[in-house]
């Protein structure tokens, strides 16, 4: 049987900007997933330098910090039965040319660099990634 768990959520600064983040809000309570916290804020460098520091040795790192500090983003904490893979399944693929139509990456992403939402790919991650974004 399935558990209750909690996952991070983030809608990226190029969602917020084309006023996306009702749509997919919508779409996650509408798959049975409970939205504890939610804040929009906008993200220092810092914090998003340790987010992403697993790429920091890849070329595009410098793009990756200055698109996530371009604008602000929605920052959740989503719960629910099996959360992290339905999240997972919603999203889509990471690369929106290859999710499906349907996901929120699929329907609304044109570009792997700014893919509309990051969301926290198992458990243990989801448990640091709510920590560092709300303490």
């Amino acid at each position: 049987m399935a558990d209750i768990e909690k996952t991070f959520i983030m809608i990226k600064p190029d969602a917020v900007r084309d006023r996306k983040t009702g749509l997919i809000i919508d779409r996650i309570e509408r798959c049975g997933l409970t939205i504890e916290k939610m804040e929009k804020c906008e993200l220092d460098e810092d914090l998003v330098k340790v987010h992403y520091a697993h790429l920091a040795d890849k070329p595009f790192f410098g793009d990756i910090v200055d698109f996530m500090t371009s604008g602000p983003v929605v920052k959740m904490v989503v719960s629910g039965l099996s959360a992290v893979s339905k999240m997972r399944t919603l999203m889509g693929a990471t690369n929106p040319l290859d999710a499906a139509p349907g996901t929120i990456r699929g329907d609304f992403a044109n570009d792997v660099n700014a893919n509309i939402i990051h969301g926290s790919d198992s458990l243990e991650n989801a448990a640091i990634e709510i920590e560092r974004f709300f303490g």
